[in-house]
């Protein structure tokens, strides 16, 4: 939980900035407790203080931590007063804990964000040494092909880098703070608030000390209200808020669904005789059946350290098919295991990613605010790379925003980036992902992974994206799943706690930790819906789909049923049940600012 110390220290620099209005303030109601008392039920509606920033950016991660350098450095290269306020709001305690990500980075964006990266000792100090792609015959399980890769194609990293994001992200902090952007880690954005016009005024962090059944706690202490002139959401995949705009404004009309995938990663500390710093290798094909999308990466870090992932396409079709059970047994195939061996996992996470690519993206500007990031959907697929697109993406609307807060300086009116989706369509950035629109679609054709390799190969290799056509994707992630009577269970071998594990163990790794005593933040829609459909018709898919543990169906003492039990105080804030769930009745919600994993070198 947020102590009462962190949320003053905002408050205390909030009123030092002459932001807090304590003359106006939101009366907020809520739904309550039929026992509480008029104590408390006053307590809920207390008057929440009012912060007014020009610029609030919601995620502190590589594309809201570039927006808000890129939008300070405008307003000091252009002579901008100092009460010019770039707010971020980050859920996790800290910047970076929550950041997970292979990665290797091509640091194209960031040489335009900060051209002196290196003399401010940015952390990107594994340049890519030697690159390997092998292709793992599922049916030979001792059959591996090492896939040549064209210089200068999408898959060639010569002049990337491997680094932990999150400490990419820290850095990226540091660097903010030092232009005087103001970052608060440890605060849940929850809620949008809008003007009558329906334009987005701000948002509000979430109350803190409610307990489980919904009663205030002696801790209680309403959140905060921020009313800048621009909202900017960078919450990254499936954000909590940024689905609610998105449904709100239709921002995706006339756009196809997003699609998904889920990335599992372990850091491992290996064997220096088998460490070779700066190698990368990426594989597809074994584990996984013809008609799942995924594959591996294996990036060799610093300090004997190798980052180990996974990922699998959540557009599969068997409900028995477990993303963590596959990324498990991938690790004792004949060509990969051996760097395993005498070695030890230090480090455990997973998140969600965006594979819709740029037919997927929707509509990135609405009244009082936009999309960017991952929020959006910049990944390039093929590239297997989305840092360097989110911090462009970032970038451009900074600087497409600024263009209107040079049109109207003095005012508090709201600001509309009306230029960002057009000087999108003008970039690098929309010029990389149209020429690999159709790779990953291509593995969604008849044929599964053959007829991927085949038709995603001629239009990302061979016509780099100049066929006249968009390939759409298959139906919604959520829509995939068969039902269990047809297709075959999966029987997964068990861990031999060297080279793989049992989930729970794998789960200390990532130091995930939520307090207990407050709301589940993972709402059912309809608490009937896990039993009378999903375990019906489905087996159950949570347990299976979910990287943490968080879903299992256990017998109720009490009726001797099976019910659903939600075990929050587990989740990696993935949000992969909120995609797959195949009735879309699990709706992930924003818990308490600081809860979830704290990853440190991921």
């Amino acid at each position: 939980m947020l102590s009462t110390l962190l949320r003053r220290k905002l408050y205390e620099k909030c009123a030092k900035n002459n932001s807090i209005n304590l003359n106006k303030f939101n009366y907020f109601t809520s739904k309550f407790n039929l026992e509480e008392t008029e104590e408390d039920k006053l307590k809920r509606n207390e008057e929440r203080f009012i912060e007014e920033p020009d610029v609030v950016i919601v995620g502190g991660g590589p594309s809201g931590l570039s927006a808000a350098i890129k939008l300070k450095q405008l307003a000091l290269e252009n002579d901008f007063s100092e009460d010019f306020r770039i707010c971020v709001i980050e859920k996790g305690s800290e910047i970076g804990s929550h950041i997970l990500s292979g990665a290797v980075i091509d640091p194209k964006a960031l040489n335009e964000l900060i051209p002196d990266w290196k003399e401010k000792e940015a952390p990107l100090n594994v340049p890519v040494t030697k690159d390997e792609i092998l292709f793992l015959n599922p049916g030979n399980v001792n059959s591996k092909v090492k896939v040549p890769i064209l210089k200068g194609s999408v898959l060639d990293n010569h002049g990337n880098y491997i680094v932990s994001l999150g400490n990419v992200c820290r850095w990226l902090g540091q660097q903010a703070e030092e232009l005087g952007i103001e970052i608060y880690p440890g605060f849940a954005a929850s809620e949008i608030i809008y003007n009558e016009d329906n334009s987005v005024k701000g948002i509000a962090t979430n109350d803190v000390g409610i307990s489980k059944s919904n009663k205030l706690k002696p801790t209680f202490e309403r959140g905060m209200e921020f009313h800048p002139r621009l909202t900017i959401f960078a919450e990254g995949v499936r954000g909590h808020l940024s689905k609610q705009v998105i449904e709100k404004y239709d921002l995706r009309k006339d756009c196809q669904h997003q699609t998904y995938g889920l990335g599992l990663k372990e850091v491992w500390k290996v064997d220096p005789k088998k460490h070779k710093l700066g190698h990368v290798q990426h594989t597809f094909g074994y584990p996984l059946e013809n008609n799942v999308y995924g594959g591996s990466f294996l990036y060799h870090f610093e300090d004997n350290q190798v980052n180990v992932g996974f990922v699998v396409g959540l557009d599969y079709e068997n409900p028995y098919l477990s993303p963590y059970q596959e990324f498990q047994r991938w690790k004792h195939h004949p060509a990969i295991k051996d760097i395993f061996e005498g070695g030890e996992c230090i480090s455990y996470g997973a998140r969600a990613i965006t594979e819709g690519g740029i037919q997927s993206l929707p509509k990135l500007t609405f009244p009082g605010g936009c999309l960017i990031g991952d929020t959006a959907g910049f990944l390039n697929v093929p590239k297997i790379k989305g840092t360097h697109t989110a911090m462009k993406s970032g970038i451009i609307c900074a600087e497409s925003a600024f263009k209107e807060f040079q049109k109207d300086k003095e005012s508090r009116n709201l600001i509309n980036v009306n230029d960002y989706q057009k000087d999108f369509e003008a970039s690098w950035l929309y010029k990389e992902l149209h020429e690999v629109r159709n790779f990953r679609p291509a593995f969604s054709r008849p044929g599964g992974l053959y007829a991927g390799i085949a038709l995603g190969g001629l239009s990302t290799f061979i016509l780099k994206g100049k066929e006249p056509f968009t390939l759409k994707h298959h139906k919604p992630d959520h829509e995939c799943l068969k039902e269990k009577h047809t297709v075959k269970k999966i029987n997964y071998p068990k861990p031999d706690n060297k080279i793989s594990f049992d989930l729970l163990t794998n789960l200390q790794r990532s130091n995930t930790f939520h307090e207990e005593d407050q709301p589940c933040h993972l709402t059912l829609k309809d608490n009937t819906v896990p039993v009378s459909i999903n375990l019906d018709k489905y087996d159950g898919p949570e347990n299976r789909y979910c990287p943490a543990g968080v879903y299992e169906y256990v017998v109720d003492k009490t009726t001797n049923k099976p019910r659903l039990q939600i075990n929050q105080s587990n989740c990696l804030h993935c949000k992969t049940c909120d995609i797959k769930d195949p009735t879309q009745n699990i709706n992930w919600v924003t818990p308490e600012g600081s809860g979830g994993p704290k990853y440190t070198n991921m």
